[in-house]
């Protein structure tokens, strides 16, 4: 019997995060924390709440690591514009060589994990893969 995709897919990721968090140690980084200042990166003043829904973590568990993300110096909370009761997260200068940092660590994880395929085999491993994200957030939204 072969396994889903569902279920490969699940444990590749898991070894990923397995292999990045070992990587990362060192650096007092967590795996949780470095998606959450890539995110920030990406996007930067998202609000905490919106944060907590795309990491699928709980409010409360999002507000003590953005404590501990501040109070390194990495990111700064700013009062929401358009709702007093919100605070929106930016990442601060002091995090930007660390991001490169955990980038590269990153960028080793995946040359790992795609050694032994060709520039083509990694070009449609990418899509299909993207294809399938794709079709779940669709469902999602459908299902929301």
């Amino acid at each position: 019997m072969t396994d889903s995709i569902g279920f490969l897919i699940n444990d590749t990721a898991r070894l990923f995060r397995r292999m990045f968090d070992g990587n990362i140690r060192d650096l007092g980084m967590t795996s949780l924390q470095w998606r959450t200042v890539a995110r920030l990166k990406r996007e930067p003043g998202m609000r905490q709440s919106e944060m907590a829904d795309l990491l699928e973590v709980e409010p409360i568990t999002l507000s003590r690591m953005i404590d501990r993300l501040a109070e390194s110096g990495m990111v700064c909370r700013k009062p929401d514009p358009n709702d007093r009761r919100a605070w929106n997260l930016y990442l601060t200068e002091k995090a930007e060589p660390l991001m490169a940092q955990l980038q590269r660590e990153a960028d080793l994880v995946q040359e790992l994990a795609l050694t032994g395929l060709s520039e083509e085999e990694r070009a449609v491993l990418g899509d299909l893969v993207e294809r399938m994200r794709v079709n779940l957030s669709r469902r999602e939204a459908v299902d929301a």
